[in-house]
């Protein structure tokens, strides 16, 4: 799994059947920050994930990729690559707090 911060949505009207009433996210993958590891970095790549949860933009989410995309009984005969699995509500690495969505 990885962190990912939601970035925008993709809209597309015709799509394969097993897709249809499922909404598309931009995803932007995450890592704590390396020098200080006091905050979390973008990586600078871009994902199109399914939200199985409603997240929204500006929401950190936990995403898994690959063949484990399509291990949830939601998307086990969906031909994706990513999905949304959780929405973050903190993180913590060594002492610090790197992210709090209350805050």
């Amino acid at each position: 799994m990885f962190i990912a911060k939601v970035t925008g949505s993709v809209v597309a009207t015709e799509k394969v059947d097993a897709m249809v009433g499922y909404k598309l996210l931009v995803v932007e993958p995450y890592r704590v920050e390396a020098a200080e590891r006091k905050s979390l970095a973008t990586n600078g790549r871009t994902f199109i994930a399914v939200d199985m949860l409603g997240a929204g933009k500006g929401d950190f989410v936990l995403i898994t990729q690959g063949s484990s995309a399509r291990l949830t009984p939601e998307t086990k005969n969906m031909p994706i690559d990513t999905v949304i699995v959780g929405i973050v509500d903190r993180v913590h690495v060594d002492d610090n707090c790197v992210y709090s969505r209350n805050e």
